[in-house]
């Protein structure tokens, strides 16, 4: 009985959590303009 309270609550807290980053939405953020080094320099 322990168990099945404890996962009901763990379900619950999940639950809240993806309520309150949806309600809060994405991050207002912004992209860097600068591209990231993706290529491996020459080796000499």
């Amino acid at each position: 009985m322990r168990a099945l309270v404890a996962a009901v609550i763990g379900v619950a807290a999940a639950f809240a959590l993806v309520l309150t980053v949806t309600a809060i939405g994405p991050p207002s953020g912004r992209t860097s303009p600068k591209p990231l080094l993706t290529t491996v320099p020459a080796h000499p």
